[in-house]
């Protein structure tokens, strides 16, 4: 299971990596492009119209390459972040893979929060209850079978 993830994580992690250095690489090709018609300008080689089209075409791609790139930059650093998660939840599951009992130790190091929502009775008179359980570094895990819990009615005791 590590492997596999692993191995989908740097594909998509190569793929975004060869994608921002064509972008970065295209955005110095244009900074220099820019150079090179400020001079064609400056030694009357091109007309102002052709300088005034190529002026505007080469600063919208320029704001498109920098918010791509950006955005690359954005969706690289969460992966990082993610796969860091990843191995820390890994090394946690694999400490406590064949625990004995269950101890404050091993939920401390498990999870991070349980919300317990309030209880609700149905009209057929059984208590329900939700139960959000986040695992650390992971969050909450949806489609749990465990979400919903039947808990009986509290026995009242005479005081």
């Amino acid at each position: 299971m590590k492997d596999n993830v692993g191995g989908e994580c740097t594909a998509q992690t190569k793929a975004k990596l060869t994608e921002l250095n064509r972008l970065e690489k295209r955005r110095s090709d244009v900074d220099s492009l820019f150079t090179r018609m400020y001079e064609d300008r400056a030694a009357d080689r091109i007309t102002e119209r052709n300088f005034t089209m190529l002026l505007e075409k080469y600063q919208a791609e320029q704001q498109q390459l920098e918010i791509r790139i950006q955005d690359l930059k954005a969706e690289l650093s969460l992966q990082k972040q993610a796969a860091n998660n990843a191995e820390k939840w890994l090394a946690i599951v694999e400490k406590y893979a064949t625990p004995t009992e269950l101890t404050a130790e091993l939920l401390n190091a498990l999870i991070d929060k349980i919300l317990v929502h309030e209880a609700e009775v149905g009209p057929d008179g059984i208590r329900q209850q939700e139960v959000e359980i986040f695992y650390r570094f992971i969050g909450r895990l949806d489609g749990q079978s465990l979400s919903r819990s039947s808990i009986p009615d509290p026995v009242s005791l005479p005081v």
